[in-house]
């Protein structure tokens, strides 16, 4: 194995910062089942409803992900950083007997676990390879969200609990494409993917 360079390492270096949303991605099927501990899933568009996942090449589960061609998405809580672990390889528990515990279910005919703040089950679409990546394009089927659940994050290589920041005064929240059109409509000035001031609450991520 070759050793990273200079602009490796300060890039990752930089990503290690960037918090992030932690997830389980499973799949189930005749190439295998299992999953992996990822921070790389993302939104594409939601006409359809379409995510992105990037998984390693190397990674043991990389050849059943694009065989099956399904996966299902488990937005972690922040009560399931030990369950991130364990689909991060960390604890060293076999992968069957990490699926065989009673929080998993079976959704679609993959694994989903319970207690997440999201659970979504889809197809790939779309596969490209990106450098040491694949970025697998997922088209959605099913969605459930729990809103009383808050997230896990990744962040300087520790898992964070994300907890509701208490309300004092007005706060800055980010306005994307995602928010609620009728606020949109209800601004007099453009506000699209800009900063505006609103009494709502925020979210805050703690130690």
């Amino acid at each position: 194995m070759t050793s990273a360079q200079p602009d490796q390492l300060s890039f990752r270096e930089a990503m290690a910062s960037l918090a992030s949303a932690v997830s389980i991605v499973t799949t189930a099927g005749p190439a295998g089942t299992g999953g992996i501990t990822v921070s790389a899933v993302s939104s594409v568009t939601d006409t359809p409803p379409t995510i992105l996942v990037c998984v390693n090449r190397l990674s043991g589960m990389h050849a059943a992900f694009r065989g099956n061609g399904r996966l299902a998405i488990n937005l972690l809580s922040g009560e399931q950083s030990q369950m991130a672990l364990h689909f991060a390889g960390a604890t060293q528990v076999p992968m069957a007997e990490r699926l065989s515990w009673p929080d998993w279910e079976t959704s679609d005919g993959l694994p989903v676990l319970r207690g997440v703040v999201v659970r979504a089950t889809g197809r790939i679409v779309r596969d490209i390879e990106v450098g040491t990546h694949s970025v697998f394009f997922v088209e959605l089927d099913r969605v459930e969200t729990d809103t009383e659940q808050l997230g896990l994050a990744y962040f300087r290589r520790t898992f964070v609990p994300v907890a509701a920041a208490s309300r004092q005064g007005s706060t800055w929240q980010f306005y994307d494409e995602w928010s609620d059109p009728g606020l949109a409509s209800s601004l007099s000035q453009p506000i699209h993917d800009e900063a505006y001031r609103t009494g709502g609450a925020s979210t805050a991520i703690t130690t």
